[in-house]
């Protein structure tokens, strides 16, 4: 008998890429978004016995619960639940952020994961089951502009462990899977439509593809049912991590900048002595060597104060 999974986000990315492999490996799919001609011509494309789709916004609480209760009878008895939807919104910093784009991520991202999970509990305890959340490697590794979208990825992770620790002895898997650079329409998302942006993050990197993750997700959940994955971060050969940012002050640059000016005075005054010895020894002593260094000379009375 075909197992049930209940993909969110559906209409792209991820979760049009798993629906499609789930298909094709023999599952049954509820796939739920909230643009319904793209979840219609899916379900056209995979077939109706194959496919079911729910048009919701995750957001919204009373039309997720009303999309649950309608589900038919063959979907109903649900296997896997993969928490795919969600997206980020803006790339300002925290302190010229549009609030109300961090309350739909937080809406989206959280509150709506934790709605479903909530609702599907009892069904996936029943089946002994299995969850797959949706994280990011920005729930571990910061960066400008991350801000909200990393903190509601962050939490993705910790309730994913927590879920993990709840469920013990039901015999239902958690796993979070926190993927980093893949081309999808996450970046137009982001960006209001911005292709420019979207092609020039993505153009030389070979970055992963949706259908990357869903073979992904699907070898998780073929997993045996005695083995649990916690845990796993993707990336692409061509992303990897790089220094912390470090912001240095005026004063801060220009003490740096005396200190090598200095360093490159002293060398000029110790070769200019040094040839002097030298001159001395064979008494040649032109006047403009005499003149340009003295007995005594340091490298910091030759030297400005770039601090001022």
């Amino acid at each position: 008998m075909a197992k049930t999974a209940f993909i969110t986000g559906a209409t792209s990315g991820f979760g049009k890429a798993s629906a499609r492999r789930f298909v094709k490996a023999g599952w049954h799919v509820i796939g739920t978004g909230r643009r319904a001609d793209r979840l219609n011509a899916l379900v056209e494309e995979l077939g109706a016995d194959n496919m079911h789709a729910a048009c919701f916004d995750i957001s919204d609480s009373d039309a997720l619960n009303a999309a649950v209760a309608a589900l038919p009878d063959r979907f109903k008895n649900i296997d896997l639940l993969i928490n795919n939807a969600g997206l980020a919104l803006g790339t300002a910093p925290a302190q010229k952020a549009d609030l109300e784009q961090w309350q739909t991520m937080i809406d989206t991202n959280v509150r709506g994961l934790v709605t479903l999970t909530h609702k599907l509990l009892p069904t996936l305890i029943e089946q002994k089951g299995a969850i797959i959340n949706v994280s990011s490697v920005a729930a571990s590794y910061p960066y400008p502009g991350g801000n909200v979208y990393g903190g509601t990825k962050a939490f993705v992770v910790q309730f994913s462990l927590g879920l993990r620790s709840d469920l013990h002895g039901t015999g239902v898997r958690v796993t979070c899977i926190e993927p980093c650079m893949t081309e999808t329409e996450f970046t137009l998302v982001r960006t209001k439509g911005n292709r420019d942006a979207s092609d020039a993050l993505y153009k030389g990197a070979n970055p992963m593809t949706g259908e990357d993750l869903a073979e992904t997700m699907l070898w998780i959940a073929e997993q045996p049912a005695h083995l649990n994955i916690n845990r796993i971060e993707l990336m692409p050969v061509n992303q990897s991590f790089s220094p912390f940012q470090v912001y240095r002050s005026e004063a801060s640059r220009a003490k740096k900048l005396r200190r090598s000016v200095e360093n490159c005075a002293k060398q000029e005054v110790d070769r200019i002595s040094e040839a002097q010895s030298d001159l001395r020894h064979i008494n040649v002593l032109p006047p403009l060597l005499s003149r340009r260094a003295t007995p005594g000379m340091t490298a910091t009375a030759a030297v400005p104060d770039l601090a001022e």
